[in-house]
């Protein structure tokens, strides 16, 4: 492992803290990221970052390396050539990948002023920005196929139904059916699209066989897809927050890109400037991601 370390740590060095969404402000010894940026960037422990680096830690997984790589704006080649180091086999074509090129991640951190998240292919959550996190909740927390919306959302539906809306966001009937058939339909061009995916194909037999909704919409066959929404986010502290949403697509990949922008001068825009103020940390009692729509 200490090729791996060493390669980190160039890495790491060649990040400019600006191009990252940091201050670049403060004492630096090498212009790069410090490891406590990079822990941050990539959701991991600073004393793991540093073992990584010294050559003591043992083989990182593959969710591990993807948020290395996503981190330290690693090319294809070089993300390819991180798993190896790691002993990992590079991520195949055939399967759903949760690595974000470079172009998404600027976009990404350019975009600080309006909540934003990034799903893969299986609609998992791969990344989000601070606002989306204190708006909606923090979902670092979550684990498995619980980090997918599609999952959550039909394996935990709520208890008081569509128009409560899933979380923190209500939805009327008509956007609940929509949003539904459009999720399926996401799943099927999904499993066309990567037929070698063991994961994906369990997870869709697993809700076909535990949900008759998603049952009863897969055999259906009748497509739908994502349109701009009006939404209502009922947040735990400032109450009815009213947002349009927008689902992008990033070219030459399968991410999706939820973003929450307000109508200017609005209400809603200066309750995202407040939340943006205050972040997550600063308001009292939020409880962690409580399975928001998206």
């Amino acid at each position: 492992m200490a090729e791996l370390g060493k390669t980190l740590h160039a890495w790491r060095d060649r990040v400019i803290p600006a191009e990252a969404g940091l201050p670049a402000g403060g004492n630096r010894r090498a212009p790069g990221l410090r490891r406590e940026e990079l822990a941050q960037l990539a959701g991991l422990s600073v004393d793991y970052i540093l073992r990584l680096e010294q050559g003591r830690s043992s083989a990182p997984s593959t969710q591990v390396l993807a948020s290395l790589a996503r981190a330290l704006r690693l090319s294809d080649a070089e993300r390819d050539h991180l798993y190896v180091l790691a002993g990992q086999a590079p991520p195949a074509p055939g399967q759903v990948s949760a690595y974000i090129p470079p172009g998404v991640q600027r976009l990404v951190d350019q975009l600080a002023g309006a909540p934003l998240s990034v799903y893969d292919a299986c609609w998992s959550i791969v990344t989000w920005n601070p606002l989306w996190a204190a708006l909606l909740g923090d979902p670092s927390g979550l684990r498995g196929r619980h980090k997918s919306i599609i999952w959550r959302h039909f394996t935990a539906p709520p208890p008081g139904g569509p128009v409560v809306g899933f979380g923190r966001v209500v939805q009327t009937v008509e956007q609940a059916n929509r949003f539904r058939r459009a999720m399926v339909t996401d799943l099927r061009a999904s499993s066309v699209r990567y037929p070698k995916d063991a994961e994906l194909r369990a997870m869709i037999q697993e809700l076909r066989s535990t949900s008759d909704d998603f049952a009863r919409l897969w055999d259906d066959h009748i497509p739908a897809f994502h349109e701009s929404e009006h939404k209502t986010i009922n947040h735990p502290e400032l109450g009815p927050i009213a947002l349009d949403c927008d689902v992008l697509t990033a070219p030459g990949s399968d991410l999706r890109i939820v973003v929450y922008t307000a109508t200017p001068n609005s209400e809603a825009a200066e309750n995202l400037r407040l939340l943006a103020t205050l972040g997550l940390q600063q308001l009292s009692d939020w409880p962690t991601f409580d399975g928001g729509i998206r």
